[in-house]
């Protein structure tokens, strides 16, 4: 059943395991109800079962599509990103990384992309070899803020060429849609997708490879942690206590997927007013610097809120990628990681 991929929502719970098996046709489903009887009775032999639930279901009768026309000559092979998962003996993490960190946040708005998208360019400006994986599925911005709006090629319509900027290997959803365009998928599809971008892409040698999480503790994380080999993860927050409410659910997550928790930063942590130089805690002050200290984890550092950040951001050069304090700041939290051992 695993194999031939018609396993879905398999929960194991307090001694309960249940799932479904999807058929292709109403006749098919038919044909597996000894086999669904048969997994049932199996399942319940197994130590610490107590409960087993298994159902079927099956796709309606679907309309024939037209057949597509030929592709012309010489034209490139159909990329398509989405699916379900495919069965795979072993690990999803790319052969050629070395490290694979994920940047991860409670909830949105708190400027996660931000710091993947600097972090990355700040760590390639001092020599390492670094990738950036936007696994915000719903809501990509790494097309946007590292200044990448092209369609990845494929020589044969499943490996994927990834793009590069300011130095850094990328690759996003949104390099394959256009940019207001909704992705409306459940679970599976977006782990098939996750997936296909870890597997499929050629990375090439990276010392690290950042991924840029979607907020809150959903499917992508749970699958990129249990299935990446992943070397550690950070948390962003601001240091309002909404936020820090937030942050502490996804912290708990990595801690019971197993996933080292290499530090936490404090964004929009002030605000200096560029006419008289005074500074604010517009979202309160050491938030998040406590909570590390409370949880024993490095704190990772501070960053102010400022304007010429999101006018890089938008423009598609980031911060990262010139002079100035906010890019210095960058350059120290790369220097970091770097002196850690972890890119």
């Amino acid at each position: 059943m695993v194999s031939r991929d018609l396993v879905r929502a398999l929960t194991v719970q307090d001694g309960r395991v249940s799932f479904i098996l999807e058929a292709d046709s109403p006749e098919t489903a038919k044909r597996l109800e000894p086999v669904r009887l048969a997994c049932e009775q199996m399942l319940k032999k197994l130590p610490g079962v107590d409960q087993v639930m298994v159902a079927l279901t099956a796709h309606g009768p679907a309309a024939k599509a037209p057949p597509k026309p030929a592709a012309p000559a010489g034209a490139p092979p159909n990329l398509q990103i989405g699916g379900h998962m495919k069965p795979q003996q072993g690990s999803m993490k790319p052969s050629g990384v070395r490290h694979i960190i994920g940047i991860g946040s409670g909830k949105g708005g708190v400027g996660k992309s931000t710091v993947a998208s600097n972090l990355a360019v700040a760590l390639a400006r001092q020599g390492r070899r670094v990738g950036l994986l936007d696994a915000d599925i719903y809501g990509p911005s790494q097309p946007r803020m590292m200044g990448v709006n092209k369609r990845p090629s494929s020589p044969d319509g499943k490996t994927i060429i990834p793009l590069h900027a300011h130095g850094v290997t990328c690759m996003s959803i949104g390099f394959m849609l256009p940019e207001e365009k909704a992705v409306v998928w459940r679970g599976p599809m977006l782990m098939g997708a996750l997936q296909q971008m870890l597997t499929q892409v050629e990375w090439g040698e990276l010392d690290i490879l950042l991924v840029d999480l979607p907020p809150g503790t959903g499917d992508v994380a749970m699958t990129l942690c249990q299935k990446a080999e992943v070397t550690g993860a950070i948390v962003v927050s601001t240091p309002q206590d909404v936020a820090l409410l937030d942050a502490r659910k996804a912290l708990n997550m990595f801690e019971l997927l197993k996933t080292p928790v290499l530090g936490l930063i404090e964004n929009m942590a002030s605000y200096v007013c560029p006419n008289c130089g005074h500074e604010a805690h517009i979202f309160g002050e050491g938030g998040v610097k406590a909570e590390a200290e409370r949880l024993d984890l490095p704190f990772l550092g501070a960053l102010p809120i400022s304007i010429e950040t999101r006018i890089a951001g938008d423009a598609g050069i980031p911060i990262a990628a010139g002079e100035g304090p906010m890019s210095d700041a960058y350059a120290a939290l790369a220097r970091r990681f770097i002196l850690g051992g972890m890119a």
